[in-house]
């Protein structure tokens, strides 16, 4: 004989839940590439109390990045630009292999003082981290891609991204090293 519970089914579940993972990715894309992108404003134009253009070209020279205008440049031009691709939701995976390579280059000019020595590469690490995810999972609903002919996600873009990204970062070391 069987019996029923007396206690009634509760449903957990909202129409919200649907998108749940869309919201998500919308607030990780908007805080995460507006944060890269302000930080790019801060190498080039010194907005947001950065060090502006002259400090950080000489700052990549220093660092062994000559001509330091020409990395110094691409360091905040590709921040900015994959930034707010990132914010956007657009070409997400390109967004994502841009912020990657830059920060692949970011780890190899922290190395020295350890993963969370003063100055060290974890901030990188976690914004490679972050990049590769959303190279894998796309941009969500919430964005420019979400329907168009073009949105991509998916194993072998994410893949794709971080190729292109480690071929790019490490096409930037050997120029570091030969210029």
């Amino acid at each position: 004989m069987t019996t029923k519970s007396a206690v009634p089914k509760i449903e957990t579940t909202s129409p919200l839940d649907a998108v749940a993972s869309d919201i998500g990715l919308l607030i990780l894309r908007v805080v995460f590439g507006g944060l890269l992108a302000a930080h790019g404003a801060q190498k080039l134009f010194g907005w947001f109390s950065g060090y502006g253009w002259d400090a950080t070209t000489a700052m990549f020279e220093n660092m062994g990045y000559n001509p330091g205008k020409l990395f110094g440049t691409l360091a905040g031009l590709t921040e900015i630009v994959g930034g707010l691709m990132l914010v956007l939701g657009v070409l997400t995976p390109l967004a994502a292999a841009i912020v990657l390579g830059t920060m692949l280059n970011a780890i190899n000019a922290t190395w020295g003082p350890g993963l969370f020595g003063q100055g060290g590469w974890e901030m990188p690490l976690l914004f490679c981290t972050v990049a590769a995810m959303l190279a894998f999972t796309g941009s969500g609903k919430f964005s420019v891609d979400a329907g168009r002919p073009w949105e991509r996600k998916g194993f072998v873009w994410g893949a794709g991204a971080v190729v292109l990204a480690v071929a790019t970062g490490v096409v930037t070391l050997i120029l570091k090293w030969v210029l």
